[in-house]
C-alpha cells in the first residue's frame, strides 16, 4: 500500500510518520502531485495558520489537485480545516470539500483548547471498534460548526466537529497521530478503508 503524506511546509509529518510505522506501513512525503495522485491513502496534516498554509498550497498547485482526488484522504487538524469552504482565520477561502466555514472560539472558553476532550456520536467506518467517549487530543482555536458531514462530536463551551467525512474525504479535528491507542486504531482504520 503506497501512503503519502502531502508535504507542503505546514504539518506535523514526522510524528504522523512514526504513527504509520507503528502499524507496520511505510508513508512517503511528497509535494509532487503525480506521486499524491498514486497514493492508495492520502493524509493532509497541518499545524499553523491558515491563509499562511493556503497561500502554501496555491503556489504548489496542490489547491487544485486535493480536492479532485479519488481516494481515501484524510486531513488532520488544520488539514481538516482547509478542507472546508474558509476559515475565520485569516478570512481564508478553503478548498471546499466540507460544506462548513470553520469559525473561532468564543471569548467564553480559554483558547486554544489544548489537550484531551472525548468525541461522541461516532459515525462511519473511520470509528469501528471505538467506544463513544472516548478521549483524543486537541489543540486548537478554531472549529468546523456541526454540520451534514459531522461524523464525530466534540464539546468545548459548544458542540462542534470533531470530525467530518464526505465521499473519499475525512478530516479529525484531533490528532490520531497523538491520541494513544483511541488515535492509533483510528489511523488503522482510515488505512483500511
Amino acid at each position: 500500500m503506497k501512503i503519502v503524506i502531502i508535504n507542503y511546509g505546514a504539518g506535523n509529518i514526522q510524528s504522523i510518520k512514526f504513527a504509520i510505522q507503528r502499524l507496520g506501513y511505510e508513508a512517503v512525503l511528497s509535494d509532487n502531485p503525480e506521486e499524491i495522485k498514486k497514493a492508495d491513502k492520502v493524509i493532509f496534516p497541518g499545524v499553523g495558520e491558515a491563509s499562511s498554509a493556503m497561500k502554501k498550497l496555491r503556489n504548489s498547485g496542490l489547491d487544485q489537485l486535493i480536492p479532485n482526488l479519488k481516494q481515501p484522504v484524510l486531513g488532520i487538524c488544520l488539514g481538516m480545516q482547509l478542507m472546508c469552504n474558509s476559515s475565520e482565520e485569516g478570512n481564508t477561502k478553503g478548498l471546499g470539500i466540507f460544506d462548513v466555514d470553520v469559525v473561532k472560539f468564543s471569548n467564553k472558553v480559554k483558547v486554544p483548547q489544548i489537550g484531551w476532550n472525548q468525541i461522541s456520536n461516532l459515525k462511519t467506518d473511520l470509528f469501528q471498534g471505538i467506544a463513544e467517549k472516548e478521549y483524543v487530543y486537541l489543540v486548537h482555536s478554531f472549529y468546523a460548526p456541526l454540520c451534514q458531514e459531522t461524523i464525530a462530536e466534540s464539546d468545548y463551551g459548544l458542540s462542534y466537529s470533531a470530525a467530518l467525512g464526505k465521499d473519499n474525504f475525512y478530516g479529525t479535528q484531533f490528532h490520531p497521530e497523538k491520541s494513544s491507542d483511541v488515535g492509533e486504531k483510528i489511523l488503522e482504520n482510515f488505512l483500511k478503508i
